[in-house]
């Protein structure tokens, strides 16, 4: 039989204590976050049905308990795809700039205006497309006419979504060891095909992770697509022509209406945004583990 000396005893005592603290911090933290998702799940399910998701709220008045999403989950869908379509090949390049090539004040720039950038309110990058391109350049080929659209919302979010990708993409690179760069370096692989073949391969769950996380972004921010976009009511399949609504616009525009049916509709879309994003993060996953180039 052992017997513990004072110092042992306390460190024993200690140890106990901080487990408790961190549990009890754990389920401090949870208590907001289960609140939140049982909130959202309770109001949310009481109008989502097959008529919210594939109805419109075109010729929908405000004291109409018709009425859907369908219009606002085509936009979210057509801009953050086209947000991440423009995005992620800069974003994942720059890094790979960065943490494989550059080593000179180029790359050091380039990190300093992705710091810079990451701070930089929605709002900000929704008033840079609209002065940028909403009235200068569409103009140009609308009669003089600014082109407020979709694909001008998928560009403000796209100076969202950069530094968020470049940020975590070159976190990732930074972690695969170099051992593996050196043992492809030793057989005479090319740096681009180590790159291609033991890099990405190796830091690509994480590098899904990042993007998923500005996209998710992207899918919740209303500013921008308020500026650029303009809101639509109705259906609206061209996201380079015509004003375009998105789900988390619908929310805000919902949540403002003095009607007893308006905020229903304001938690049911906010639930579908939400599961909408928990989906793509699944899918991403899924597809980032099955690449044959991750085995």
């Amino acid at each position: 039989m052992s017997l513990q000396t004072p110092l042992q005893s306390r460190r024993v005592i200690a140890d106990r204590m901080a487990t408790v603290l961190i549990y009890a911090a754990f389920l401090l933290a949870l208590i907001p976050l289960v609140s939140v998702a049982w909130t959202l799940v309770s109001k949310g399910l009481q109008r989502l049905d097959g008529t919210f998701l594939f109805t419109s709220m075109n010729n929908i008045g405000a004291f109409d308990d018709r009425g859907g999403a369908y219009h606002a989950i085509v936009g979210t869908l057509q801009q953050a795809g086209l947000a991440t379509l423009i995005t992620v090949p800069l974003g994942v390049l720059g890094a790979i700039y960065i943490v494989e090539y550059g080593s000179g004040w180029f790359a050091q720039a380039i990190r300093f205006f992705v710091d810079v950038m990451t701070g930089i309110p929605s709002i900000v990058a929704g008033l840079f497309v609209l002065a940028f391109w909403v009235l200068v350049v569409t103009p140009v080929f609308n009669d003089g006419r600014p082109g407020f659209s979709g694909f001008a919302a998928a560009l403000a979010l796209s100076v969202l979504m950069l530094p968020t990708i470049v940020r975590s993409t070159e976190e990732m690179l930074r972690l695969v060891p170099a051992a593996l760069r050196e043992g492809a370096y030793a057989l005479g692989i090319p740096k681009w095909l180590t790159i291609v073949r033991v890099v990405i391969p190796t830091a690509l769950p994480g590098i899904v992770t990042g993007i998923m996380l500005a996209v998710a972004r992207a899918c919740g921010e209303t500013a921008p697509v308020l500026l650029v976009a303009g809101g639509n009511p109705a259906i609206n399949f061209n996201a380079f022509e015509g004003n375009q609504s998105s789900l988390s616009l619908f929310v805000f525009e919902q949540a403002g209406v003095a009607s007893q049916y308006a905020p229903a509709r304001a938690w049911a879309a906010a639930l579908t945004l939400v599961v909408l994003v928990l989906a793509l993060t699944i899918a991403a996953k899924l597809l980032a583990r099955r690449n044959p180039l991750a085995r």
